[in-house]
């Protein structure tokens, strides 16, 4: 195999070397339990209110205003479970068609529980119809939630009209943030969500480590009982890797403009080649607002799968829009919101670029794709 390529950055990202190392430093120097009351426990502590420090100096958010947890999943389900446990009235909850699977999976579970979940369309972006959003906001909503950047096409959703829009009835905003944050400039001074999850692995810090965002005021009871985080979420920090994700979450800071620009080079850079080379390319979300560092290609007539083993033994490492089943393999649930057809929605690959990536990967990834994909396409014909 050549060496290895990884385009796969919204998956998970690599930790960046100071984030290895702090990690590795706190493990040695901070073993304490934060919540013990002596000197070794307020070391902990400290680092513990360092990290959510610079986690919130990301967001532009108050220290308080961050609760850590596991990841992205868990928030979304604290945020949600939350939101319909603050009013046992209210038991209607709306999303967009084309959340993550940590949301989707989800709510069968909850209309099992008598939650009425209202789905709002895309259209052939993917692109959330506001004009069905304020349709079906009632008095008995207890919450809408919608990604800001959908984690398949790249598309940013227009999170500040579903916020004006839920805000005018009452309702509170979620956001699943898990691939903004680190990637795009976010300012919950300005952003009117109530709440806002997102996952550490996703801008290199360690995987088991996220957070949400709770605007202060707003109450949301705890689903895992415990007196940490300031009573909204029981069992002991992870220390060391929360102290990756505030040097992670630091450098995310200090490096945003720069990190945005040069991403989004290299995924121009990229899809320019690949439509230049293979004329029956199709980007999904292109025309429409899209973070930086994705690119989600359809080639009409062929098996994304095929496509991406083949790029994985010259080196290249992208992924699907499909998920993998037991059963095999099923379409995109977001491809299939956005109009595409089943045979399409399975042709379709997602490269997604980290700052660890350079323009000759990008370049030859292009090249090593068109070489895969030109005589598959001969052949099919």
């Amino acid at each position: 195999m050549n060496a290895t390529v990884y385009l796969d950055n919204n998956a998970t990202t690599p930790m960046l070397p100071e984030v290895a190392a702090a990690v590795v430093s706190s493990m040695q120097d901070c073993y304490g339990n934060p919540s013990s009351k002596h000197h070794v426990g307020d070391m902990a502590r400290e680092a513990l209110m360092r990290a959510r420090g610079k986690v919130a100096a990301l967001l532009s958010a108050a220290p308080a205003e961050i609760v850590f947890t596991s990841g992205a999943t868990e928030s979304n389900h604290l945020a949600i479970l939350g939101a319909l446990a603050r009013d046992p009235a209210r038991r209607h909850l709306i999303v967009s068609a084309v959340e993550h699977p940590s949301i989707r999976m989800l709510l069968p579970k909850l209309r099992q529980m008598g939650v009425r979940v209202t789905d709002i369309p895309v259209d052939s972006r993917g692109v959330p119809d506001m004009e069905a959003l304020r349709h079906a906001l009632t008095e008995e909503t207890a919450l809408v939630s919608m990604m800001w950047v959908n984690n398949e096409t790249g598309v940013v959703m227009p999170v500040a009209e579903a916020a004006a829009l839920a805000a005018s009835r009452g309702v509170p905003l979620h956001v699943d943030a898990t691939q903004a944050v680190g990637r795009m400039p976010l300012d919950m001074r300005a952003c009117p969500a109530d709440l806002l999850s997102f996952s550490g692995h996703k801008f290199h810090a360690p995987k088991g480590v996220g957070g949400l965002f709770v605007r202060k005021g707003f109450v949301l009871p705890a689903l895992l009982g415990g007196r940490q985080e300031r009573g909204r979420r029981g069992g002991t920090e992870n220390v060391a890797a929360l102290v990756g994700m505030g040097v992670a979450a630091e450098l995310a800071t200090q490096h945003m403009q720069t990190r945005m620009q040069a991403m989004r080079d290299l995924r121009d850079r990229f899809e320019t080649m690949v439509t230049d080379c293979i004329g029956a390319a199709q980007v999904n979300g292109h025309g429409v607002a899209r973070i930086g560092n994705t690119s989600n290609v359809c080639f009409p007539g062929l098996n994304a799968e095929t496509i991406i083993h083949r790029l994985d033994k010259a080196g290249i490492c992208v992924s699907s829009g499909a998920a993998c089943a037991a059963s095999g393999t099923e379409a995109s649930h977001v491809l299939l919101a956005m109009g595409q057809s089943e045979e399409m929605a399975r042709s379709a690959i997602r490269v997604s670029f980290g700052v660890c990536n350079t323009e000759e990967e990008a370049i030859l990834a292009a090249e090593t794709l068109c070489d895969v994909v030109q005589p598959l396409l001969n052949r099919a014909a």
